[in-house]
C-alpha cells in the first residue's frame, strides 16, 4: 500500500499541472512480469492422472487478495446501460450502485446515473489533485469513424465492463478513494454533479498550463534521478510487449470467431447429409450432434477470451500511456525548478554588474537612488528564493508519490495479469476437457455400433 509520506503530503498536493510533457525514454531493470515459479511443469502430467481444472488450477489463489477484499470498504458495481435521444445528442447513461462502510458517506448504499463524460471529468480531477499517482486509465472514447456502432450492444457491454473495473480500481486506492471528487461522483444528483462540474479551472487557466508545459518540454532536464529514468525504461518494454500480446490476442480471437461461423455451419450439414444416407444416418447424426456441442463449448471459450483476457491486456496498453504521462509530469517540475535555479543564479550576476561604477551612473540618470535599487534587486531575489524553496518541496513530494505508487501498480498489474492469465488457463483445460469427451464418447458408439452389427452378422 502507500507510504504515511503520501498521505501526510495530500493536503499540499500540487497544484494542476499540463499533459503537455516532456519527451523521454526511462525503464526499471526489473522488468519480469511473469514469475519463472508460476510454470507449470507439463513432464509431471500422464494421461492417467486426473485433469480436472479443480484438482490443478485453483491452488493459484492468493492469500493477498482475499485479505485484501476482506478489507475494502467501498463496493462499486457499473450496470444496466440506457440509451437516451434528445434534440441536441444522443448518449448512454450507466447506473453506479455504490455499498460503503465508511463513516463519511451519509448512508451505506447509493445509487446514480453517470454517463461517459462523467467518468472523464472524475479522472481529470483526480489527475489535477494527484499529478503524479498513477490513474487507472479509462476505455477510450470512440473514434469518429466507428460512430455507427457506438450503440450496439457489444461497445457498450464492453464499456460497461471496462467503467467498472475503472471505479473498483479507484476504490481500492488507499488515496483516490478518499477524494471529495470521488464521493461526489457516487452520490450526488445528476444536477448537482452537473453544478459541481462547472466549478472546475477555467479555459484560460488550463491554457497556461499548457503553455508552462510546452516551455518546460522546450528545455528539458538536466539531472534526473536514476529511478525515475529505470521507471521510464520500464515502461517502454513493458508497453512494447503489452501492445505485441494486444495484438496477438485480438488476432487470436478474431480467428476464432471465424473458426466458430465454420463451425456452425458444420453440424446442419451433416443432418442433412443424414437424410440421403440410410446407411450412415446414424453416425452422421452423432457427428452433427457432437459438432454441436462442440460449437457451444467454443462460443463459451471465446465469450470469455473476449470477455476477460483480451480488455485486460489493452487496458495496460492504456496504462503505459498513462505511467509515460505521470513521469512527464514529475520532470516537468524538475524542470521549472532548474529553469528557476538558472533564473536566481542570472539574477544574482546582474546584481554584480549593476553594482558597478557603470551601472550607478545609469540609474542616477533614471532618477533612482542606489539604495533603492538594491532593495529592489534584493526583494526580488528574495521572492525568487522563496518561490525555489516551494518549487523545491513540490518536487520532493511528487518524487515521493510516484515511487510509492509506482511499487503499489506494479504489484495491482501483476496481480491482474497472472489471475487474468490463471483464468485462460483454467478455461482453456474446461473447454479441451469438455471437447475431449464430446469425441470420446462419439467413439465410444461408433465402437459399440460396430461390434453390435459385427455380431449381427456373425449370427
Amino acid at each position: 500500500m502507500m507510504s504515511g509520506t503520501i498521505i501526510d503530503n495530500t493536503a499540499v498536493s500540487p497544484t494542476n499541472i499540463t499533459e503537455h510533457m516532456l519527451d523521454l525514454d526511462e525503464e526499471d531493470d526489473d522488468l519480469e512480469v511473469f514469475s519463472k515459479q508460476d510454470t507449470t511443469n507439463s513432464s509431471s502430467f500422464n494421461a492417467s492422472m486426473q485433469t480436472s481444472p479443480g484438482s490443478m488450477i485453483n491452488q493459484y489463489k492468493f492469500e493477498e487478495e482475499e485479505r485484501d477484499v476482506d478489507a475494502k470498504d467501498i463496493f462499486v458495481t457499473v450496470d444496466n446501460p440506457e440509451t437516451h435521444v434528445n434534440a441536441i445528442e444522443t448518449y448512454i447513461t450507466y447506473r453506479v450502485v455504490t455499498k460503503t462502510t465508511r463513516s463519511e458517506f451519509d448512508s451505506s448504499e447509493f445509487e446514480v446515473r453517470r454517463r461517459y463524460q462523467d467518468f472523464m471529468w472524475l479522472k481529470g480531477r483526480l489527475e489535477e489533485a494527484h499529478p503524479t499517482l498513477i490513474v487507472h486509465p479509462l476505455p477510450e472514447k470512440f473514434v469518429m469513424r466507428g460512430m455507427v456502432e457506438r450503440f450496439n450492444e457489444d461497445f457498450i457491454e464492453t464499456r460497461k465492463r471496462a467503467l467498472n473495473r475503472f471505479l473498483n480500481k479507484i476504490a481500492e486506492h488507499p488515496i483516490f478513494s478518499s477524494s471529495e471528487d470521488f464521493k461526489l461522483f457516487l452520490t450526488a444528483e445528476t444536477g448537482a454533479l452537473a453544478s459541481h462540474k462547472k466549478q472546475g479551472p477555467g479555459f484560460l487557466s488550463r491554457m497556461g498550463d499548457s503553455v508552462r508545459g510546452l516551455a518546460a518540454t522546450v528545455r528539458g532536464i538536466k539531472n534526473r534521478p536514476e529511478e525515475f529514468t529505470a521507471m521510464q525504461e520500464y515502461v517502454e518494454a513493458f508497453g512494447q510487449k503489452m501492445s505485441s500480446l494486444d495484438k496477438v490476442t485480438q488476432r487470436i480471437v478474431r480467428e476464432q470467431k471465424e473458426y466458430l461461423e465454420e463451425l456452425k455451419e458444420c453440424a446442419p450439414t451433416y443432418t442433412l447429409w443424414s437424410n440421403s444416407e440410410e446407411e450412415l444416418a446414424e453416425p452422421l447424426k452423432c457427428m452433427a450432434g457432437s459438432l454441436d456441442r462442440c460449437c457451444k463449448e467454443t462460443e463459451e471459450q471465446v465469450k470469455h477470451l473476449n470477455d476477460n483476457l483480451t480488455p485486460i491486456i489493452h487496458e495496460y496498453v492504456l496504462c503505459t500511456d498513462t505511467l509515460k504521462t505521470v513521469l512527464r509530469r514529475r520532470d516537468n517540475i524538475q524542470a521549472e525548478l532548474e529553469a528557476k535555479t538558472e533564473a536566481l543564479i542570472a539574477k544574482a550576476a546582474d546584481k554584480e554588474v549593476d553594482s558597478s561604477v557603470l551601472g550607478l551612473a545609469w540609474d542616477s540618470l533614471l532618477g533612482r537612488s542606489p539604495e533603492d535599487v538594491k532593495q529592489q534587486k534584493q526583494g526580488e531575489m528574495n521572492e525568487m528564493r522563496e518561490d525555489l524553496e516551494k518549487l523545491d518541496d513540490r518536487l520532493e513530494w511528487a518524487n515521493n508519490a510516484l515511487k510509492s505508487d509506482w511499487t503499489r501498480w506494479k504489484k495491482v498489474m501483476r496481480t491482474d495479469l497472472r489471475s487474468a492469465f490463471i483464468d485462460t488457463a483454467e478455461k482453456n483445460v474446461n473447454y479441451y476437457e469438455k471437447c475431449l469427451a464430446v469425441w470420446e464418447s462419439f467413439l465410444m458408439s461408433q465402437k459399440t455400433d460396430a461390434e453390435g452389427r459385427e455380431m449381427l452378422d456373425s449370427s
